[in-house]
């Protein structure tokens, strides 16, 4: 019976560790929206659509990155594509222009 409770719980600790990250990811998706709403931007559905034409693939992560001098913002999406390679594909937030697509080395 002790060594099921210990069971339990350790499994209930790992299972609630795996999910925390996924909180986060919600948390941010609701920043970079509130964000992009209060500064005018392109919503981020529409600046995932420009990134997706531009290198097809799967979104492992988005963000919201403010350009350096106050040059404007983008959003910043790591793809990762059929063959398991990830790129970085920045879709300037005012315009939707896609301004660079890189492969990811490190």
């Amino acid at each position: 019976m002790r060594k099921s409770i210990h069971t339990l719980t350790l499994a209930s600790l790992i299972s609630l560790s795996l999910l925390s990250p996924l909180a986060f990811a919600d948390d941010d998706i609701h920043e970079i929206e509130a964000i992009s709403k209060e500064l005018g931007l392109i919503t981020l559905e529409q600046a995932r659509t420009k990134a997706l034409a531009a290198k097809p693939g799967a979104v492992a992560d988005v963000d919201l990155e403010n350009r350096r001098f106050g040059k404007g913002w983008d959003y910043e999406f790591e793809i990762v594509d059929a063959d398991g390679r990830e790129w970085e594909v920045l879709v300037d937030a005012k315009t939707g222009a896609v301004r660079d697509v890189s492969r990811e080395w490190f």
